[in-house]
């Protein structure tokens, strides 16, 4: 392993090791808004309620993910209740809400405002009507007198300001000094009933076992009957459909999963620096001398040419030992035979008789046999060893 990466799993284990004690020391943060959401289990979502609702409304719950006008473009119902909660309503929605209510179905809207839209049909204005920090919601019908909620966080402070004679008052806020938070409204065969604060249905009041009863109650005005809960158009209960969904909804997983995508930007930057270029090897051009006199000494070996053979073998001895032993080789002479015994240790007679060699290969006239060159070939070999 070279030694950059060794350096990178080093600073990757220090880091490591610092957020795992930053993960450890880190103390659990309350989201405390209001999201709505049905599968959220912070304080302002919905969890609870979703498990609760098909007990509450007798097992007759339908949900729909769908809005209310792709809903009944499709599917034919019968008198049912219709539950929206804090969401969204499109106009041709609204449209199929009103129709099936107007034959004798029932609808309980629960939101903190009403899109105008709804206003100016139901003919009721909204507005915020407190300020307070806390507020205790009772309900008007007697029998429901000693079943109260009480909204001490993030109360929505929204009432109805403006409401029809005929139409129907079933629920205050005490510490407004009575202002109206709960109505129904008939239209046609049927009746809304609109409600101005979402946050009694969700898990921080739905946890508190005195506030179940007053949201028992609220659902009480609803006939015995299937009802209907669209949450398609509630923005915030759409469940994300992302193959990371698990991943990205559990913070300890999303902030490793963000930390190896850092991480592998990091590798690929650090990476990705330009590295020298491999250096192809190039082999040393090889000697084939020996393999040239080699061939040359086959090819007059089997022309019979013993003494052409004798010839080139004492031109290469004599050229041997000019340029490693100088020694001048112009006489073959008294002179030439002592320097070269006293530069190779050879004995004299040896000298003697390779110089006889020589000679005779170097005269065109001599006879030369195999055995004479084989003779002088290991003699010169010898002397030069």
């Amino acid at each position: 392993m070279n030694k950059t990466f060794q350096l990178y799993g080093i600073i990757f284990i220090i880091l490591m090791l610092v957020l795992a004690l930053l993960e450890l020391n880190k103390t659990e943060v309350t989201d405390w808004r209001k999201n709505f959401e049905v599968n959220q289990k912070s304080p302002f979502g919905l969890f609870v309620f979703n498990k609760e609702a098909n007990h509450l409304l007798n097992n007759e719950l339908n949900r729909s993910d769908r809005s209310p006008y792709e809903h009944y473009k499709t599917q034919k119902e019968n008198l049912h209740n219709i539950l929206i909660i804090q969401s969204e309503i499109d106009f041709e929605s609204w449209k199929k809400i009103l129709e099936h209510v107007k034959s004798g179905s029932d609808a309980l809207i629960i939101a903190e405002d009403f899109h105008p839209m709804i206003a100016d049909s139901l003919h009721f204005k909204t507005s915020n009507v407190s300020l307070r920090t806390d507020n205790i919601l009772t309900l008007t019908d007697e029998k429901f007198s000693n079943d109260s909620i009480k909204i001490d966080k993030l109360p929505a402070g929204q009432g109805f300001s403006a409401i029809d004679k005929d139409q129907e008052i079933l629920g205050k806020a005490v510490l407004d000094g009575g202002k109206v938070n709960f109505i129904k409204i008939n239209v046609g065969k049927g009746h809304f009933y609109l409600h101005t604060e979402p946050l009694i249905l969700t898990n921080y009041y739905l946890l508190k076992p005195e506030n179940q009863k007053y949201v028992q109650d609220v659902f009480s005005y609803l006939p015995k009957r299937k009802t209907i809960w669209f949450t398609q158009s509630n923005k915030a209960n759409t469940e994300s459909q992302s193959p990371l969904r698990f991943i990205l909804s559990k913070p300890p997983l999303r902030f490793a999963w963000w930390l190896f995508l850092a991480g592998l930007l990091l590798f690929v930057i650090f990476n990705a620096k330009r590295k020298q270029r491999i250096v192809p090897v190039i082999e040393p051009l090889k000697n084939k001398s020996v393999e040239f006199v080699k061939s040359i000494g086959n090819l007059y070996l089997q022309e019979g040419d013993f003494h052409e053979m004798m010839a080139k073998k004492a031109q290469y001895f004599l050229n041997r030992v000019r340029h490693e032993l100088m020694i001048d080789t112009q006489h073959l002479d008294e002179k030439f035979v002592q320097t070269l015994h006293l530069k190779t240790g050879k004995s004299l007679e040896k000298i003697n008789k390779a110089i006889d060699f020589i000679k005779r290969g170097q005269d065109p006239s001599a006879s030369v046999m195999k055995e004479d060159l084989i003779q002088m070939n290991r003699l010169l070999d010898e002397i030069l060893k």
